[in-house]
């Protein structure tokens, strides 16, 4: 799998860019904010979201102590982390196909209040575990990255327990908008930065998806609006993350606007698993 950004983030913490690990040594992943207006653009703020973020779609899991909860896609560890701090007596573990991200997850994450913490190299579409085993299963932004949602879907239910949940956050377009998510156009904007990213799942979809894998619908929350921030803080750091002044900003600009106004909607999105 073809990451660029997760080059760029290494490359930079390991010459110890204390911006960019402020930002994005725990999650890498959009911000959410509260007010969005008051966003105040520092690696500090930007770190405060990206944490509410996740906390957002744990939160859509219906979690409680004692859970087994597997994160799918875990990057550095971040949503974990937030787990390991918030609940007592769970056992949490991160999946990810990279093994670098799955290094510095183990380095960054430690085990409290009685928690069990582990990380898996592994494919979120083929996952290396036992049917039925856990209580929740989350995919922070990172869904897009997979190569067939359907697969995915259909391994969530497989490890889930009867009445599990899979929680995640997505990028989902307006019926009309699919056309161009889809196009080489569009291609050409992300690729460079985010390699393949399939950002073509509607609101439709994903429910003829669930219904198809066994799940039903209990989580739609859309928080674009929310998350607008992001933006011109990828701007802002551009230069720390490409070492270009002018890297891409059409892209950034038009993706902060189908935001805006909301032809691409930011979800969380929660399912159950059916008896």
């Amino acid at each position: 799998m073809r990451l660029p950004y997760f080059d760029l983030l290494f490359e930079s913490l390991d010459k110890g860019n204390v911006a960019l690990d402020a930002a994005f040594g725990r999650h890498v992943h959009w911000g959410y904010w509260e007010r969005p207006e008051r966003a105040d653009l520092s690696p500090e703020d930007f770190a405060r979201a990206a944490e509410a973020l996740s906390q957002r779609v744990w939160r859509a899991a219906l979690l409680k102590d004692g859970m087994k909860v597997l994160d799918a896609g875990c990057g550095f560890g971040g949503t974990v982390a937030s787990l390991n701090e918030n609940f007592q007596n769970m056992d949490l573990v991160g999946l990810n196909i990279d093994p670098r991200q799955i290094t510095r997850a183990r380095s960054k994450v430690t085990a409290r209040a009685c928690n069990r913490v582990q990380f898996v190299e592994g494919d979120a579409c083929r996952m290396p575990f036992e049917d039925v085993g856990f209580d929740a299963v989350l995919a922070v932004e990172c869904i897009f990255h997979f190569p067939d949602r359907g697969e995915f879907f259909s391994e969530a239910r497989r490890v889930l327990k009867p009445g599990g949940v899979l929680a995640i956050c997505d990028f989902v377009p307006k019926g009309f908008l699919r056309p161009f998510s889809a196009s080489k156009a569009s291609r050409r904007m992300l690729d460079p930065l985010f390699g393949s990213c399939k950002m073509t799942h509607s609101l439709s979809d994903y429910r003829r998806l669930a219904a198809d894998s066994g799940f039903v619908s209990i989580w739609e929350e859309d928080i674009a609006r929310h998350t607008i921030p992001t933006y011109p803080y990828l701007r802002k750091i551009q230069r720390d993350l490409t070492g270009k002044e002018d890297w891409n900003k059409f892209g950034t600009y038009a993706a902060e606007w189908v935001s805006r106004l909301n032809w691409m909607r930011y979800m969380i999105l929660a399912f159950q698993k059916l008896d």
